[in-house]
């Protein structure tokens, strides 16, 4: 008789072990229902991401505000947070990020008040594993939410930013931290000379995170997302915070990030028959327009008619010369055009300017 039990190969080394009970079979292989989040939306437990940014555009005020909601438990922008103990590296900046936290455990105490948050304000050298090992020795306590390395750049050892290869190994090593802390790590980092083309160096970085966040004129994007929905964009603003005065008698400040309201988007400049067509409208509203009311018209504004603002644009010189029927047709690109550069409406036979509309 043949037998049929599974032949057990013997472990020839301990990786082999340890992938062996990682394995999990088709059985028991089930959906993961919790909400498996740090920061709702934006970061995920245990995860890796990167926020990046040109100099000066306030990403390390961000990142600081960030690390500070994870410490605190507090909600970030409307966003649930899972609180836990927070590593920020500090390795570019000097006295500046103490002078950013010092801001928000002034102004804001909600958020650092006994929250377990710790600054090391030194560089490692993160392309070697050695300082990645020594991190989690230090760290107070074994196991964190969030560690911050600010910036890539300043952490990299002898490794190359722009080296697939330098990079790998610095990620490899950041996944070490993550292993053995349960952390998120969060890596700030500079964009290239091309802001749009993402963070500075070699894609592998990219192609490496869970999350990719720019920061950019007073916005916050999140620009990748691999296993939750993209976020929609966040905007802010720097308030000024005094923290004492010098050995001078100069006042020190620094600031925090506080939320502000997405900018008006900018028109473009008029041009050609288009300028023409609103000068005309804008002089005929000053001298023959009338404010109707109603819920379908703005409040506070003045109205024309159509047949009055197309008068005007003949009177402006719209076209010069021609038959009426190519006057008239040359008043209807103008409308139109004006209509989608968002310069005017119209309900009915009215119509008015949206600038500064109420």
């Amino acid at each position: 008789m043949t037998d049929t039990t599974p032949q057990v190969i013997p472990f020839q080394s301990k990786r082999g072990e340890s992938l062996r009970g990682k394995m999990i079979p088709l059985a028991k292989i089930t959906p993961c229902l919790d909400a498996n989040y740090l920061v709702q939306g934006w970061l995920g437990k245990g995860g890796l991401s990167v926020l990046y940014g040109p100099s000066n555009s306030g990403k390390t005020f961000v990142a600081v505000d960030l690390a500070a909601h994870v410490a605190s438990g507090t909600a970030w922008r409307g966003c649930k947070i899972k609180q836990g103990p927070v590593i920020y590296v500090a390795a570019e900046g000097g006295g500046g990020i103490r002078n950013r936290v010092s801001a928000i455990k002034q102004a804001r105490a909600d958020l650092l008040n006994d929250a377990e948050f710790s600054l090391l304000p030194t560089n490692l050298d993160l392309h070697e594993a050695g300082d990645a090992m020594a991190l989690c020795e230090a760290m107070p306590t074994e196991k964190a939410a969030l560690v911050v390395i600010d910036t890539m750049a300043r952490c990299m050892g002898s490794g190359d930013e722009n080296s697939a290869r330098d990079v790998a190994q610095f990620v490899i090593n950041l996944d070490a931290i993550r292993e053995r802390t349960g952390a998120h790590v969060l890596v700030v980092h500079h964009s290239g000379k091309n802001t749009e083309a993402g963070a500075r160096g070699s894609s592998a970085l990219r192609a490496a995170v869970d999350t990719e966040i720019a920061i950019s004129d007073g916005q916050i994007s999140c620009v990748k997302q691999r296993d939750m929905e993209t976020p929609d964009r966040q905007f802010f603003s720097l308030e000024t915070v005094t923290l004492g005065e010098d050995r001078d008698g100069d006042p020190v400040t620094s600031a925090i990030v506080i939320p502000a309201d997405a900018p008006k988007p900018k028109r473009k400049r008029l041009s050609g028959q288009a300028e023409v067509g609103m000068q005309a409208l804008t002089d005929a509203l000053d001298k023959q327009g009338t404010y109707i009311g109603g819920p379908d018209y703005p409040e506070a504004r003045k109205c024309v008619s159509l047949d009055t603002w197309r008068k005007a644009c003949e009177q402006h010189g719209l076209t010069t010369g021609g038959s009426e029927s190519a006057q008239r047709v040359a008043f209807g690109r103008v409308r139109d055009k004006l209509i989608e550069a968002n310069e005017i409406r119209i309900f009915q036979d009215q119509v008015w300017s949206v600038n500064n509309e109420s």
